[in-house]
């Protein structure tokens, strides 16, 4: 019988650990966000954030821009936040305007309170395998992975998807944990005798519906990071869930699977850089 990995449970967990040992500080963490422009689905998550920080005790603030800001305003912004003793991490939302140079953006972001691990400092601590902020749903992916019970090590792990923010981050964490890793992408030849082959699979490509029941084997761990809105306005994965969980051993839905779990780990990296602040 599959077993449907339930994101919003196990985030709920570590969201009510968080909010326990957040009680018993001395300070309160807290946590600022950078949104430029209008995007209705970035203004949407910048909430659910906010939302999420009130719940555990962190506390929050925004810092909204125009589409039009100059890159000179967004660096004094973050320059702010940088020296502000009431923030502990910072997370600039992505997608930023043309005019705006992202890795220039994201580098000026004081590599202590880079709770998204995106700064070119954590990028390189996460391929040592050195202690560092990894990205939150790289490293969420790897919680639900834990979750299922499924053995990391030893396995054969393939994630579909080379961004940096999700797919080269996560085939590293598997790395780490001790699975062999290949990491897919749209120029793969074979992909689908690839994917038969995985004990895990994490599909990170931003295709809806791409990763079908023939491309998994019986039994393997198959995590949907995907989220994709069809024209019948339904929200679907990269994973086919109807026909792949009749052959995964454990199957995330989409919405309700790694999307919780994102949110949870950037609340438990902003706890953390508040710790590494008192020590």
């Amino acid at each position: 019988m599959i077993t449907l990995i339930d994101g919003k449970a196990v985030a709920a967990e570590i969201r009510s650990a968080i909010s326990r040992e957040i009680q018993s500080l001395k300070i309160q963490p807290g946590l600022a966000a950078v949104l430029v422009g209008d995007n209705p689905a970035s203004k949407i998550y910048v909430r659910s954030k906010r939302k999420a920080c009130e719940e555990v005790g962190i506390y929050s603030e925004s810092c909204s821009l125009s589409e039009k800001v100059s890159e000179t305003d967004l660096l004094a912004c973050i320059d702010r936040l940088n020296r502000d003793s009431k923030i502990h991490g910072i997370l600039v939302q992505l997608p930023l305007p043309k005019q705006i140079n992202t890795r220039r953006i994201l580098d000026a972001v004081s590599s202590d309170k880079d709770i998204d691990g995106f700064h070119y400092l954590n990028m390189g601590k996460l391929v040592a395998n050195e202690p560092g902020f990894r990205p939150c749903t790289p490293l969420g992916v790897i919680k639900l992975i834990q979750a299922s019970q499924v053995p990391i090590a030893g396995a054969h792990a393939v994630v579909i998807g080379r961004s940096d923010i999700v797919g080269k981050p996560t085939a590293l964490l598997l790395l780490h944990e001790h699975a062999t890793v290949t990491l897919c992408h749209s120029k793969t030849k074979g992909l689908n005798e690839i994917c038969r082959q995985a004990d895990i699979v994490v599909a990170a490509i931003g295709k809806p519906l791409f990763v079908t029941q023939e491309m998994v084997k019986p039994g393997a761990v198959v995590i949907d990071v995907g989220i994709n809105r069809l024209e019948d306005g339904r929200l679907v994965g990269d994973v086919d869930f109807e026909g792949v969980s009749k052959t995964a051993q454990a199957i995330t839905p989409v919405p309700g699977g790694v999307g919780p779990m994102t949110i949870a780990m950037l609340l438990s990296n902003t706890l953390q850089s508040a710790l590494n602040f008192v020590k």
